[in-house]
This record gives structure tokens, C-alpha cells and sequence, in this order.
């Protein structure tokens, strides 16, 4: 273990990641305990240019940031072949190890942390950052219930001089709105469709999309409505079915238009509810604020360093749903005869047969969700257009996947 980095005396190691190390350290100057997240620009080879501009557009997208449920960023230095930035030394849990460990939380204290994140998103938003990558482990619980938002490696900020490469997508896959999904331009709407999956994940113990791989999870973020979170938790009200439903909206328009709006439904819905009195835990030893870099995927589905996307199981979809075949018998249910013969010549494949078509029918029926849709206003705009352009993503990424998975 090293034990100097810039000015820093190194007291220990919190925890590893792809790229780096997380260290506890101290600066004498001032006699303060930091956070240092490093990164070896030794190991990134080709990508090194790449990672060391993110990293140092975490410290400018974080470090402008000063608001009480944003991690603090005092420093960012090189040293050698190690580039680092020293933060605020949070001594509290990951949101996503309480879950794992305490199962459903009370229904009020599961609105005062999302409601916390949307006060914290609403101040970066209106600061023109937009995090990218909200999720249960980007969240720190320290004293008192208090929460901070960390890790804002893949940020956007309007000045930022990094951009998305074309067949990559980055965010966690079962955190991410359909807008990164299909990988287009994204604003604060997209933070507030992932903080909706995390809010509902909080009060059902599970995500609302679901599937085996990236594909499957990313077929169902465009067009699965999930059943409303008070049909699996009967302590949760209906005016939270509804704020979930906003919040998930597919269509952005349909969707919170900013953070704080979503922030004063969650906290009145939290005044009408009796309190719990229940506090987190936040005694045991600290998980490490950083882990891993930011999930990548690209456009072969291959997942980049990430925790969150363990395999579950898929929500209904037929197992077939990955080949491209499969999705050509699907676009002949529910496209125009002039649209997959277009789909047809786009990817050298014949149209699929009468009995073909009649198997795709019974394969949809099945990946289609059992529960009703919580608002009409959550049912993907357009209809066939929109899942026509699911489809062709999908067949991008099933063709990729056949020489992956």
C-alpha cells in the first residue's frame, strides 16, 4: 500500500475498484481525514486517455457542487501514474448494503432518503449536471438519516469535453431510463426515471424491470409497465402508486419535468403517514464509498464494472427474445408489412414464415405483464412506433449478443 499521495498521508485502504484504489487519508495542512479515489493510468493501456478525462470530469462535475446531500470534493492531483481526488470522508453505509441487509424499510423513512437524493439531484440539475448513474449504491447513509449523493463519474455537464462513444451506453442497465436505453441525448429527466426504479425497488424489494441479461432488462425498460408497488406491499398508499407511475413515465414529457417537483410529492405524501420512529444502522463497518467504475455497456451488451447487475429473473420474456430471429417473428406481429420488409433487407434476413409469425404470438403474449398499468399516462407514447424502435435496438443488440452471450 502506498502511503503518500500528493500532500496526503495514507491511513488505509476503504476499498478496490477496476481502475484504482479508495484510500482513507489525511491532510496535515489542515489536519482533516479525506476520501481519496485514485485511479492507475498505468493499467488503462488504450482506454487511458478516456478514463483519466472522466475521472477528471467527476472532480469538475462534483467539485462545483457544494449542497448538503452532495459528497464534497476538496482536491484533484497527480501523482506518477496515479491521478486522485480527496473528498469529504463520509463515515456512514451504501444505501444498497442497508437494503441488502434490512429488506424493506417503513414506507416513510423509504420517501425521506428518495426525497433526499431529489433535493440533491434538483440542486445539481439546476447547476446543469446530470448524474447518469443514480442507484442504490451511488448513495451514501451516514448520522441521523442523512443522505449523500456520490460517485458522479459519468456526469454530464454542458461544458464537458467527454461524450458518449456511438454503441456505448453508459449507467447502471437496471437503473437506466429508455431514453439512455436507446442511447439518446438525456437530461434531469433521465436522473428522475432512475431514482423512480430506485424508489420503487426501496418499497417492493425488487426492481421494476427485470430480466436474465442486459437485452431482457433493457427490452422491458422500454415497454413493460410494472405493477403498481402497492400490489406487492400492501403498507404502501395509493398516492404513491401514483408518484411512482410519474416518475416512470416512458415518455419524457410524461415524466417529472424536474427533481424538486418530484422532492414536495414525495414529502407530502410522507407528512399524511404515521412515523415509524425506526433508525438505520450505520454502526458497521464502512462497505467503501467507491468500488467499482462506472457500469459501461456496449453496444456487443458486454457490462462494464458495476454491482448492480446481477442476473434475475426475467418478467415473462421468452427465452428466445435475444436471437435476431426471434425479433424478426415479433416485428411481423406488430409492424407494417412495409416496415419489416425494410427490417428484412436492413439485416439480411428472410421474413419469417405463417407458423413463425403464429409461435412469435404466443412468445409475446407471455413476455407481456400480468399486472395493469398504474396510469394510462405511463403507456409508452406512440404504440408501434415506439416499440418498432425498441425492436430495432434490440435486433442491434441480439445480433451482438449471439457472439457474446
Amino acid at each position: 500500500m502506498i502511503s503518500q499521495l500528493g500532500r496526503y498521508e495514507v491511513l488505509g485502504e476503504l476499498g478496490q475498484g477496476a481502475m484504482g484504489v479508495v484510500y482513507k487519508a489525511k491532510d496535515p495542512l489542515i489536519d482533516r481525514v479525506v476520501a481519496i479515489k485514485t485511479i492507475n493510468l498505468g493499467l488503462a493501456l488504450d482506454e487511458k486517455e478516456e478514463y483519466e478525462e472522466r475521472f477528471y470530469q467527476e472532480a469538475k462535475a462534483a467539485g462545483r457542487l457544494n449542497h448538503p446531500n452532495i459528497v464534497t470534493i476538496y482536491d484533484v492531483g497527480r501523482s506518477g501514474d496515479v491521478a486522485y481526488i480527496a473528498m469529504e470522508f463520509l463515515q456512514g453505509r451504501e444505501l444498497r448494503d442497508i437494503m441488502n441487509e434490512s429488506g424493506l424499510l417503513p414506507v416513510d423513512l423509504v420517501l425521506d432518503i428518495v426525497a433526499q437524493v431529489a433535493q440533491g439531484l434538483a440542486y445539481a440539475h439546476e447547476h446543469d449536471v446530470v448524474h447518469r448513474d443514480v442507484k442504490p449504491s451511488n448513495i451514501m447513509v451516514i448520522r441521523d438519516g442523512h443522505v449523500k449523493i456520490t460517485d458522479f463519474g459519468i456526469a454530464r455537464m454542458a461544458s464537458s469535453s467527454v461524450r458518449t462513444q456511438t454503441g456505448m451506453v453508459l449507467g447502471s442497465p437496471k437503473y437506466m431510463s429508455p431514453e439512455q436505453v436507446m442511447g439518446k441525448s438525456i437530461d434531469q429527466r433521465s436522473d428522475i426515471f432512475s431514482l423512480g426504479v430506485m424508489l420503487y425497488e426501496m418499497l417492493t424489494g425488487q426492481t421494476p424491470f427485470k430480466g436474465e441479461n442486459v437485452n431482457a432488462i433493457m427490452y422491458q425498460t422500454l415497454n413493460a409497465i410494472p405493477p403498481p408497488p402497492s400490489t406487492l406491499n400492501p403498507a404502501v398508499p395509493e398516492m404513491i402508486n401514483f408518484i411512482v407511475a410519474k416518475a416512470l413515465a416512458k415518455g419524457v414529457e410524461d415524466r417529472y419535468q424536474n427533481a424538486k417537483d418530484f422532492k414536495d410529492d414525495l414529502r407530502a405524501c410522507r407528512d399524511t403517514l404515521p412515523r415509524s420512529g425506526k433508525q438505520l444502522d450505520i454502526s458497521k463497518p464502512l462497505a467503501g464509498m467507491e468500488k467499482k467504475l462506472p457500469d459501461a455497456i456496449d453496444v456487443a451488451g458486454r457490462l462494464g464494472a458495476g454491482d448492480d447487475e446481477d442476473s434475475t429473473s426475467t418478467m415473462g420474456l421468452s427465452q428466445a427474445f435475444d436471437s435476431a430471429a426471434a425479433t424478426m417473428r415479433l416485428a411481423a406481429l406488430t409492424a407494417s408489412s412495409e416496415d419489416v420488409d425494410e427490417l428484412s433487407k436492413t439485416f439480411n434476413m428472410p421474413r419469417p414464415s405463417a407458423e413463425e409469425i403464429r409461435l412469435a404470438g404466443q412468445d409475446s403474449r407471455t413476455a407481456r405483464p400480468a399486472a395493469r398499468p398504474i396510469r394510462p399516462e405511463t403507456s409508452p407514447a406512440g404504440g408501434g412506433n415506439l416499440l418498432l424502435v425498441a425492436l430495432v435496438a434490440a435486433v442491434l443488440l441480439g445480433i451482438a449478443a449471439i457472439f457474446v452471450f
